[in-house]
């Protein structure tokens, strides 16, 4: 009775539930991840909304009625917010690009803004609509003196279009590539120049110091009233892109071609790498940043990351952050483990975001592929660098920013789907994101049952009050609210949720830490069932889910040892009456939670 009630109380969040250590301690695989972008979150300082700029939104960047441009989120509002985001559990932040960018860029009749973060011009500096260095300095504190992480996104890959081309001045240009395009026959010493190809020990200084003509592919050149405008300086130099047009996003044009446009730097280079490391060094040294996300991570070449990467966990380290997380955003839209796996063999990066995580869920829980989907999936986390101990460390999520939100495409998978049942859907795959191995990522406005209308612009709606027509016409899910209104309410059934499911993870190190065993699938919609296995004390905390549409009831096997358990969450038997086998009795799109043992 008297472990039942201390459970209780650690779920109201009444007691602590592990001794009291510094935020600085927990591993990566410890976190609650919640990622938001900082310009539709919170407005907290109306005089920036603009970024000190004045005319249209042309030249701000803002029109909050434009889901393509600034909407007036910032530091501070997020700063004020912390209180909502703890409320979840959260224990780290994920905050998207807060840099200097290009207000505005496209084509005309095309233009966008950089509310996004991701046309970078100055690396240093915090972007005007956002804020000031300052402000970004008392947010991380705060957060800190919550015991809150904060996990910077940054970008090596671009910078902000600013490098043009004399051949397009019309229209895009198509990627002209090493072979029909080389970067110089012969110099003047007879030796060939081919900076990027890994067959060859061409990447040194000495040997792109003989790189001086660089209408290689096309003409590049800068337009006078831009000539400055990246920081630090040596960003403005044409020498340190690739400057061979728009990318394909295959073969050699992933890693050399411009993003859409996008100014690509060569980061072959060795003075770019360098570059690099001394502008986010400099973030961890002024700012004690947790972590980075590292954007477009698949679009650098593997020695960039070889060098990089242990250069800012050295230098996290002597900053005394000794557990500073890295994981880099390879996207993919299939269950590619093997296209993630890759970049942490051969990149060395620390870990990915499982979009392959995002993919099964999508299948399995708004879809009706067999739960055995799961198993195939996590049987590939050999794959990995370091194995299924890596595997936990990876980010795992079911929304984001770019590829959408869950609830979207759940409601396009099932035309006829009802508030009730998708809020179900919501919380079987929340559910899954949190006990399952991986650190869980919850998108900002998931808990509040934000749906979207697709990818990108479409799934990034305010949670403030948001003058979008096409965010405000959106059926939210758990509630009655519209994105018109301020959407922080801790009441709604997902926010609720997720607080649970983050209290139960803080309370059984098995569920952050323990080794993953697939105790039952099958080759259709139904029982998935997983332990996970505490690493210090061989506890065992046995999870069931329910993916069908129908009730189910079956057996689940689990240690031998185990005689009684505990109702964590769910509709746990309290017995085992039969050694190894466990009766489990769910209903549609359920799930439960039972642990063998104390909480600890």
């Amino acid at each position: 009775m008297k472990h039942l009630l201390s459970l209780a109380l650690l779920l109201a969040g009444v007691v602590t539930p592990v001794a009291a250590q510094s935020y600085r301690d927990r591993l990566p695989e410890d976190e609650v991840m919640y990622f938001l972008l900082p310009d539709r979150f919170e407005n907290g300082d109306p005089a920036n909304d603009a970024g000190g700029l004045t005319g249209d939104r042309l030249k701000t960047g803002f029109d909050p009625a434009h889901k393509g441009f600034f909407h007036g989120g910032d530091l501070k509002g997020l700063t004020r917010r912390l209180d909502y985001i703890q409320g979840m559990g959260v224990t780290a932040i994920w905050l998207g690009p807060i840099f200097k960018n290009k207000p505005v860029q496209g084509p005309q009749g095309q233009e966008s803004a950089g509310y996004h973060g991701y046309w970078i011009t100055d690396f240093t500096q915090v972007d005007p609509h956002f804020g000031t260095n300052a402000d970004m300095k008392a947010f991380v504190d705060a957060a800190h003196a919550r015991g809150i992480k904060v996990y910077m996104d940054i970008i090596v890959n671009h910078t902000a279009d600013v490098i043009q081309y004399k051949e397009c001045q019309t229209g895009p240009c198509g990627y002209r590539s090493r072979a029909d395009y080389p970067y110089s026959r012969r110099t003047s010493d007879g030796a060939a120049i081919n900076p990027g190809f890994a067959g060859e020990q061409t990447m040194t200084a000495a040997n792109f110091a003989k790189l001086t003509d660089f209408n290689y592919a096309y003409t590049p050149y800068v337009p006078e009233a831009e000539k400055t405008v990246k920081v630090p300086a040596w960003l403005n130099d044409i020498r340190y892109y690739h400057n061979r047009g728009d990318s394909t996003f295959r073969g050699e044009s992933s890693t050399m071609g411009d993003f859409v446009g996008l100014d690509d730097l060569m980061t072959e280079d060795p003075r770019v790498v360098a570059g690099f490391i001394d502008i986010f060094g400099g973030w961890i040294d002024r700012f004690g940043v947790d972590g980075f996300r590292i954007d477009t991570a698949r679009h650098v070449n593997p020695q960039f990351w070889q060098a990089f990467t242990p250069a800012m966990l050295a230098r996290a380290k002597a900053k005394g952050i000794p557990n500073f997380h890295i994981f880099g955003e390879v996207a993919t839209g299939d269950m590619d483990v093997a296209l993630l796996a890759q970049h942490t063999r051969v990149d060395k990066l620390p870990a990915v975001l499982d979009f392959a995580f995002r993919r099964a869920a999508l299948d399995t829980v708004a879809g009706v592929q067999p739960t055995e989907t799961w198993g195939t999936l996590f049987a590939r986390d050999a794959l990995y660098e370091g194995g299924e101990t890596a595997a936990r460390r990876l980010p795992t999520f079911v929304s984001n920013h770019d590829a959408g939100r869950f609830a979207f495409f759940a409601r396009q998978a099932n035309p006829r789907l009802d508030d009730a049942t998708l809020l179900k859907m919501l919380r079987l795959a929340h559910a899954m994101m949190f006990t399952m191995r991986g650190v869980p990522v919850v998108y900002a406005g998931d808990e509040q049952g934000f749906t979207g209308d697709g990818g990108d612009q479409d799934a990034r709606e305010d949670q403030f009050p948001s003058k979008v027509a096409s965010y405000n016409d959106n059926v939210l899910v758990g509630t009655t609210a519209t994105t018109a209104q301020e959407n922080f309410d801790s009441t709604h059934p997902l926010y609720r949720e997720i607080a649970q499911l983050s209290n139960v993870r803080r309370a059984y190190s098995a569920l952050r830490r323990g080794r993953q065993i697939i105790r039952n699938t099958a080759d259709q919609p139904g029982l998935l069932a997983i332990s996970r296995i505490d690493p210090e004390t061989a506890q065992e905390v046995v999870i069931a889910f329910n993916t069908s549409s129908q009730s189910l009831e079956a057996s689940v096997e689990v240690g031998t040892a185990i005689t009684a358990l505990t109702q964590v969450m769910g509709a746990c038997p309290a017995v085992v009456s039969t050694p190894g086998q466990l009766k489990v009795s769910l209903a549609p799109l359920d799930f439960m939670i039972c642990a063998s043992g104390e909480a600890r």
